[in-house]
């Protein structure tokens, strides 16, 4: 049995985040000490590097959840969890085609500025006036 900060070492989570993932249910409430400790046994370790593994991977909390209750019975076929990380592909890949859509977007108004002043700057220019931009690149940083 360890304490919350050795468990936050153990897995690289953060205390508050433990706390968190206690409060939304994702980890279960530990048994405490008569000093009001918590306490964490091995199987909170493996779920709580489970859930910071999804997280690290994209996964919304409410995926995590559903993963974590299809992890809980093991006989299961694995078609509900294939699914959830099909979606998550998915929006991985929207995600990298937004990016590139920005990415395209920023080389181009670079390689159109002349370098001037910032009245004839390009960057400034098409920052100004969205129908300048060559692609979409909507739905990046709202």
């Amino acid at each position: 049995m360890q304490s919350i900060g050795k468990l936050s070492a153990a897995t690289g989570v953060k205390v508050p985040t433990i706390r968190y993932y206690e409060q939304v249910g994702l980890l279960p409430r530990p048994p405490r000490t008569q000093g009001n400790q918590r306490l964490y046994d091995r199987r909170a370790v493996a779920r709580l590097s489970f859930i910071r593994h999804a997280r690290d991977l994209g996964f919304p909390l409410e995926a995590v959840r559903e993963l974590l209750g299809l992890s809980d019975h093991p006989d299961q076929s694995c078609a509900a969890a294939d699914a959830i990380a099909r979606r998550q592909l998915q929006e991985v890949n929207a995600r990298i085609q937004r990016l590139t859509a920005l990415r395209d977007e920023l080389e181009r108004m670079l390689r159109q500025c002349a370098c001037g002043t910032i009245g004839e700057c390009r960057v400034i220019e098409v920052l100004g006036d969205h129908d300048q931009c060559q692609g979409s690149h909507a739905g990046g940083a709202d």
